[in-house]
């Protein structure tokens, strides 16, 4: 490979990068993991890829661009990131490698721009005027970098003379600012561009420029708006701007690239970073989130954005800066995804949420703008969901069958676990009995029994999955003796375990578990008592059967007919017998007994013949597995026998043949030679007829009269079942089956706990069984609550038992809809609150458990045994008192008995990602505003239908006075609306207007009210209401009740009168145009009823008492609207004004003060000035002032009132 190839310089890059220590980052990734000690690798890793694939690659030729290989380094970088945990070292090289990556490819890059530079310059003119030319501009371009360099770090703050480049020359600490390098991806300082010029690493100016661009873009996207840090990064940047403009155009730009960037694109075509053909996915959702926002129109076709594209000018609002404390708008918006601010579509999200927030904060609830500014946030958070539905989904992955699935991948490996031939350690514990013999009440459990909870997913802890494993090996280690095969199996079988554990769970990095604490040493500690325990004994058993076996050979020895020597016998080394030769250690077949059985395997110890001439044999005898006693479900190799412990002689004329008997070690890799295969049996084990046991053989003697030859192909290590398998299946199934449908569960216990300043005689816990559930301190539970959709969540802080009942004590977290904040808010999903309410609650009130996570621990971890929708998130505090949610450092910790079982925890291997919906407010309160909206549309509607009606008597009325007063539609830059919605079944011709609902409170007041007027004829009207207000407050339920019945039965008599009245005359009892028409209407006039017309009733729709209500004249109608589209019903502003009467004040509001002054008396600031409603006005007219004119309209209006109260006499 070509070392000057950019291909093999990127590998190398990556290959020898170093730490500060000096040591190598990329050794964990020279070759993939192993499958065997790490299979959820390849679970997890679709496409598993290491330096050494990626250096054969590159042998091979397969790299044809430096794209190629970045795009494999980079895939080996994101599969270790995704398996392993983000404070993990493998993935902290990952990240530093990627960064390495980064950096190498952008210097390549840039170093191959600059070559075809080269070769077009050196293209143009001759060799030697070439290198002075280069060498010229190659000295011209470092100055200028250093100038620019310098420009940067001595600028000074002016006043205080600080330097503000002292936070950019070096990278913060990751020991103080460890978030830091998770929110910015590539840090950039000075020293490192100044190390950079002068190690000549930048190819051109605009290199140092972009560098430049992302240490202060770094430094604005983590620092907050308005902080020192973000403010000196603007600075800076445009002096470094105005120092490069002041240096004029580079050597590398030509002269028609001189001032402005723009031109230089221009030259070229379009940007590839502007065009669409080179969006990056970030930049294509940014513009499609922005552009839903900016296009989205209502139903009439207004583009409702427009009012928040820019900001309104601190001379018209001045109080607007005063009262937002983060003013923005869409147009910065923009200019902050021109710029790269955004490093994720969240960031768009928060301060398009923040825009809409400062309207509503701004201005009314009732406003247009208010309701336009909740529909689009609406909009911002549909279309959000929209492209998360099609980005990769952030929420956090179930963590109940991954650890099943942990369990699972630990279990199968420790029953595959093998020993250097082949054989499996397991396979001997097939045999250990369902049923502990020391204690036959305790539930049947052998490894068939775990197997079956495993494949049923019954284990939802690891550490009661380990209590199940360790008890079926440490019964087999009981019931064996120590130098048995099965106790040797039992305690590599544990130590594997243990340590096949530690590297699923990553020591807990994976799954915290409290099974982690039983580790190697206790292991082993515990197996050394079992041997000194059971030594002794063994020890004595052993001198026994020695004594046995001295008084069996010795009756042997007296025995003539035995296989003892004798001085009849003629030994010798071999025998033939029909044209057969036998040796000593060879195996043979005998055939004793019935002659359809099988034939025994015999191998020769001794030969000789008897005084009558016949020939003998003894050796030991080699059973087959259907001659031990063996449980069902061991399972056996092909042609596999054992060595047993009987030995005796036989007639030479009984062997029915030769076979050949090899030890497991060189049966599957070499084969005898004359020998068919199926003669060949393999053996790894002893038979003990006397113990019923097996044991592993470990010396073997090979006979030397047999040669043998290596196997063409190896045989595999097929392992078959017993022959009495079929027979015990439905007996094993049954134990297997018992109670599978139930999950197997930790065993706990009452844990009593003294509590000084309790109360007395009640005991306290720290863990209780109560209502079939298990409960500790710190626990959270749902609480019954009747008036919530939600049920409460409550925290056990104390818990006790008073009279055979449990309570608990602790704080109560609340849900988003019980506080009070802003519609635009956004929250996390399932987010709560710690609110301030601290009860003590029965336990019957519990209906379930959850669990209440800190920010920190939601986005890293989740409990076991808990599901992903009872998992809560709380990072704020709720305060009643201020209306506010304020964040906390952490919830409360608690320290617990040791006998209390702890949640075990799993870690996730990347943090998820929170996501966040809108306020539960903000569908209801869009609804309400648009129904508000729709009504004013519809008295609007009766006004123009009233306009229109010419059939109206004449009658006297007040002059008109025409006021400058201009609408709020002549200010709006919006589209006027071409129709108005209609309420559904009532049509503009039918006359449909808007009427005021009778209520029960208004019919009690219309018969109080003159009670209360006779008892006091002197009080005002005020003191009045105030009285009525007080009978009704005071008044009965039932007799509530039967006003509101009334109210409904007068509400329809109404509207048949009213039906009626439209057949007989449209507008009867309507009076036509009055007097004092303002253009804030959307007709231009308003209606009053005739001066000397009798008064009209309190209540819209109400006449006098016993008077028919056909002869009662009409409602006045008070259309003069406010400047402002919202408008409020008579009645609702009535109500609103009584309920404001109180002892004190005999009004709302201080009237007389306000018929009191005048202008000469009243002396504005400029900034008071500032903030009178002069949009009101067109222009100021003949006044001198704008507040002037707004004096004289004031008076004009009073006079009208006061003018109204003497024509109706109120």
């Amino acid at each position: 490979m070509d070392m000057g190839n950019p291909v093999f310089q990127l590998y190398e890059a990556v290959r020898g990068g170093r730490n500060s220590q000096g040591q190598l980052l990329s050794e964990p990734f020279l070759q993939v993991p192993s499958r065997k000690e790490y299979p959820d690798y390849y679970q997890q890793v679709k496409q598993p890829i290491a330096l050494q694939q990626i250096r054969e690659k590159m042998k091979n030729g397969e790299y044809q661009s430096v794209e190629q290989m970045d795009s494999d380094l980079t895939l080996m970088f994101e599969n270790a990131k995704r398996y392993n945990v983000p404070n993990s070292a493998i993935f902290k090289r990952a990240l530093r490698l990627q960064q390495i990556l980064l950096m190498k490819k952008r210097e390549l890059l840039r170093r191959g721009d600059e070559e075809d530079q080269d070769s077009i310059l050196s293209s143009d003119t001759g060799t030697g005027s070439a290198t002075k030319k280069k060498s010229h501009k190659k000295n011209v371009k470092k100055n200028r970098m250093k100038a620019l360099y310098a420009a940067v770090t001595e600028a000074r703050e002016a006043g205080t003379n600080r330097r503000l480049c002292d936070l950019f020359m070096v990278k913060p600490s990751k020991k103080d600012y460890a978030d830091y390098y998770k929110v910015i991806l590539e840090p950039m300082d000075l020293k490192t561009m100044e190390h950079n010029i002068r190690s000549e690493r930048y190819a051109t100016e605009e290199a140092l420029m972009d560098d430049m661009r992302l240490m202060f873009r770094n430094a604005r996207h983590y620092n907050e708006e308005g902080s020192q840090v973000y403010d000196d990064a603007d600075i800076l940047e445009k002096i470094v701007k105005d120092k490069r403009k002041e240096l004029g155009a580079s050597p590398e730009e030509g002269t028609d690239n001189m001032g402005s960037p723009k031109l230089k694109l221009r030259k070229s075509g379009a940007s590839p970073k502007k065009s669409n053909k080179y969006l990056t996915p970030l930049q294509q959702r940014l513009n499609e989130l922005y552009d839903a926002v900016r296009n989205y129109t209502d139903g009439r076709g207004r583009r409702i954005s427009t009012i928040f594209l820019r900001l309104p000018s601190r001379a018209e609002l001045p109080d607007y800066y005063s009262t937002i404390k983060r003013p923005i708008d869409m147009e910065r918006l923009r200019s902050h995804m021109a710029g790269g601010r955004y490093q994720d579509v969240d960031a768009l999200v928060e301060d398009f949420a923040l825009m809409f927030n400062n309207a509503c904060t701004y201005n009314e609830p009732e406003s247009l703008i208010y309701r336009d500014a909740l529909l689009l946030h609406r909009v911002l958070l549909e279309t959000r969901r929209l492209q998360e539905g099609v980005e990769e989904g952030g929420s956090p992955p179930a963590v109940g069958p991954l650890v099943r699935e942990l369990i699972r991948n630990l279990f199968m490996s420790v029953l595959g676990h093998q020993d250097e031939e082949g054989r499996c350690y397991s396979d001997s514990l097939a045999e250990i009995p369902a049923q502990d013999p020391a204690s036959p009440e305790k539930p049947l459990l052998n490894f068939d029994v775990i197997r079956a909870n495993v494949e049923r997913g019954r284990y939802r802890r690891l550490d009661v999955f380990q209590e199940h494993m360790f008890e079926v090996l440490e019964k087999a280690r009981r019931l064996h003796r120590t130098d048995s095969e099965i106790f040797e199996d039992a305690v590599e079988l544990q130590q594997f375990f243990i340590k096949i554990r530690d590297e699923l769970c990553k020591n807990g990095e994976i799954l915290l578990s409290p099974a982690l604490s039983y580790t190697s040493k206790h292991m082993h500690s515990d197996v050394e008592q079992e041997k000194r325990e059971k030594l002794p004994k063994e020890m004595e058993e052993d001198k026994l059967k020695r004594e046995e076996e001295n008084k069996e050979e010795g009756e042997k020895a007296e025995d003539p007919a035995g296989g003892g020597a004798g001085p009849e016998r003629m030994y010798s080394q071999d025998c033939s017998f029909e044209n057969s030769t036998y040796h000593v250690g060879d195996c043979v077949y005998v055939q004793l007994g019935e002659a359809n059985r099988k034939p025994h395997i015999v191998c020769i110890e001794r030969l000789w013949e008897d005084e009558a001439g016949e020939k003998w044999l003894y050796g030991c005898w080699f059973y087959r597995p259907g001659e031990t006693f063996h449980l069902a479900t061991r399972k056996f190799l092909q042609q596999e026998v054992f060595k047993s412990d009987y030995f005796n002689k036989v007639l030479v004329s009984k062997i029915l043949g030769k076979c050949m008997v090899m030890f497991v070690k060189d049966y599957f890799k070499l084969q005898p030679e004359g020998v068919r295969p199926e003669d060949v049996y393999v053996c790894e084990s002893r038979y003990s007829a006397r113990n019923k046991a097996f044991k592993k053989i470990k010396l073997w003697a090979v006979p030397a009269a047999v040669r043998f030859v290596p196997r063409d192909v190896p045989l595999p290590v097929v392992r078959v079942a017993s022959m009495y398998a079929k027979r015990d299946q439905e007996k094993l199934l049954a134990v297997a089956d018992n109670g599978s449908r139930s999950i197997v569960d930790k065993e706990r216990e009452d844990v009593p706990v003294e509590m000084t300043g309790g109360e007395p005689g009640c005991p306290y816990y720290d863990q209780l069984h109560y209502n079939n559930m298990w409960l500790k301190v710190g626990d959270c539970v749902y609480i019954q609550s009747h008036e919530l959709i939600k049920p409460r969540i409550g925290r056990i802080e104390k818990l006790w038992v008073r009279d055979g009942a449990a309570f608990f004590f602790g704080p109560i977290f609340i849900h988003p809809e019980e506080t009070e904040h802003e519609p635009t808010r956004m929250f996390y999903k399932r987010e709560v609150f710690l609110s301030n309410l601290e009860e003590t609650c029965p336990m019957t009130c519990v209906i379930g458990k959850c669990v209440v996570s800190s920010f920190k621990d939601y986005l890293s971890c989740r409990p076991t045994e808990v599901s992903e929708e009872d998992v809560l998130l709380c990072e704020s505090r709720y305060i009643e008192s201020e209306k506010q949610m304020k964040k906390f450092k952490g919830l409360k910790r608690f320290s617990l008995h040791a006998k209390v079982v702890d949640d075990e925890i799993y870690y996730f291997r990347k943090l998820i990602v929170p996501q966040k919906e809108p306020s539960p407010l903000l569908n209801k309160k869009i609804e309400e505003l648009e129904m508000k909206l729709a009504d004013m549309d519809e008295g609007d509607e009766d006004l123009d239908d009233l306009e229109d009606e010419d059939e109206a008597p004449e009658t006297p009325s007040m002059p008109i006075m025409q006021t400058p007063l201009a609408s709020d539609l002549d200010i709006m830059p919006y589209t006027p609306p071409q129709s108005t919605p209609k309420v559904k079944g009532v049509s503009k011709k039918d006359g449909a207007k808007r009427k005021m609902n009778m209520s029960g409170y208004i019919l009690f007041s219309s018969e109080m009210r003159s009670v209360i007027k006779t008892r006091h004829p002197d009080f005002s009207f005020g003191e009045l209401s105030r009285l009525v207000g007080t009978e009704w407050r005071n008044l009965e339920a039932p007799k509530k009740v039967e006003y509101e019945e009334r109210a409904a039965r007068v509400v329809e008599q109404q509207e048949r009168e009213r039906a009626a009245q439209q057949q007989a005359s449209p507008r009867a009892g309507m009076m036509g145009p009055g007097m004092n028409g303002m253009q804030g209407s959307p007709g231009g006039h308003h209606y009053m009823q005739q001066p000397g017309m009798q008064a009209p009733p309190p209540y819209p729709g109400m006449g006098q008492l016993g008077q028919p209500s056909h002869l009662q004249p009409t409602t006045p109608m008070f259309v003069a609207p406010p400047p402002k589209t919202q408008r409020v019903l008579h009645s609702e502003a009535y109500l609103k004004y009584i309920e404001g009467l109180n002892a004190e004040n005999n009004t709302v509001s201080k009237w007389d003060q306000s018929l009191k002054a005048r202008r000469r008396d009243v002396h504005l600031s400029k900034e008071q000035e500032s903030r009178l409603p002069s949009h009101w006005l067109k222009s100021k007219g003949a006044h001198t002032t704008m507040a002037d004119a707004l004096w004289r309209l004031r008076d004009l209006m009073l006079r009208d009132s006061l003018n109204i109260r003497q024509a109706y006499n109120l």
